[in-house]
């Protein structure tokens, strides 16, 4: 049995902020990935109401690319669900949570970083993302 950690720190190693994506399950009745939707979780944080305890996590959310997988790679394509120029950011239960997830920039042919430019803010500066299925065995399932 394997356990998952998704994390969601502004000072990861007293440095830099990590914050990890995860799929969410958004309509069960889809198969693999047509039923699910990355998120980039940003906070994880819980309440209490009338005496019963709600973990929940604020996320962003982003939004697949057609409806099948990339020819060239056969990953999905996903991009930052935007409304205006703002990120579509929501409150969501863990529940809704199926797993961690990988996002692979997508690298335009003019896309030029620069020299001291740090891996953790990848999700915040690229345009389209692939959701990575060779990352391990359960996501190839998943995805494929």
């Amino acid at each position: 049995m394997q356990c998952e950690c998704i994390w969601s720190t502004h000072l990861w190693r007293n440095h830099r902020p990590h914050c990890d994506c995860a799929l969410v399950v958004e309509d069960e009745s889809k198969p693999g990935m047509k039923g699910l939707t990355p998120v980039h979780v940003m906070l994880f944080f819980s309440f209490v109401y009338q005496g019963k305890i709600y973990p929940c996590t604020l996320v962003e959310w982003f939004k697949k690319y057609g409806s099948y997988p990339d020819k060239e790679t056969r990953m999905w394509k996903v991009r930052p669900h935007l409304i205006g120029h703002y990120r579509l950011t929501t409150v969501i239960h863990l529940d809704s949570f199926l797993q961690g997830a990988h996002l692979l920039p997508v690298f335009g042919r003019a896309m030029h970083l620069p020299v001291n430019f740090h891996f953790s803010y990848s999700l915040d500066v690229f345009e389209a993302y692939f959701v990575n299925k060779y990352v391990d065995n359960q996501m190839f399932e998943l995805c494929s």
